[in-house]
């Protein structure tokens, strides 16, 4: 059976465990390690578990957690409700009380352009969008863009070195250097619930 993590080794010099001063690949596997379970599993380019999302619940839950290896939650993600359009906040640590560390709001269907959701930090205080949610020709595939425009993150469908790509439920995650992964994986998390993969 082929490995399904990626193959390219990049070593953090950074103090984060989340912010490195290297491009990472990761292996987003869209299965849970819980049986029954909804969500994801995440690899870093050196095969190790990093990340992991579960719904505990039903598929499209309003609330779901992302996860570092050890289990320990680094963001809770809320849907609000009565929203047309569709708006997360996503929560430091476990726990939905107190201020959002983000939200992202989905763009209605008819907006123009090919961008789906805009990211805020510091919701209490409102300021501008920090990072847009691009949608790519291919399915399941985005970008994920800063205010200047620059390409901060882009997810797609994974291939292997030969150019074959695996199944649908397996995607490549790429993150530039500088960007914390852990808020990267939180915008992953919730692109899957607005396309009901989680």
């Amino acid at each position: 059976m082929g490995k399904i993590h990626p193959e390219n080794i990049s070593s953090p010099s950074c103090s984060s465990p989340y912010v490195t001063s290297n491009r990472e690949t990761f292996t987003i596997w869209m299965k849970s390690l819980v049986f029954h379970g909804n969500g994801c599993t995440v690899f870093n380019s050196k095969g190790e578990l990093c990340f992991r999302v579960d719904n505990y619940q039903e598929r499209c839950s309003n609330e779901v957690f992302l996860m570092d290896l050890n289990g320990q939650v680094l963001f809770s993600i809320k849907k609000e409700k009565l929203r047309v359009f569709g708006r997360w906040n996503g929560y430091l640590c476990g726990g939905f009380k107190g201020r959002p560390w983000f939200q992202v709001r989905k763009n209605c269907t008819f907006s123009r352009g090919n961008v789906i959701c805009n990211v805020n930090l510091g919701y209490e205080n409102p300021i501008e969008s920090c990072y847009k949610i691009q949608k790519l020709d291919k399915k399941s595939s985005f970008k994920v863009t800063n205010t200047t425009g620059e390409i901060v993150a882009e997810l797609k469908q994974k291939q292997s070195s030969r150019g074959f790509a695996y199944g649908d439920d397996v995607l490549t995650l790429e993150v530039e250097p500088q960007v914390d992964q852990s808020l990267i994986m939180a915008l992953v998390t919730v692109c899957g619930l607005i396309s009901r993969k989680l």
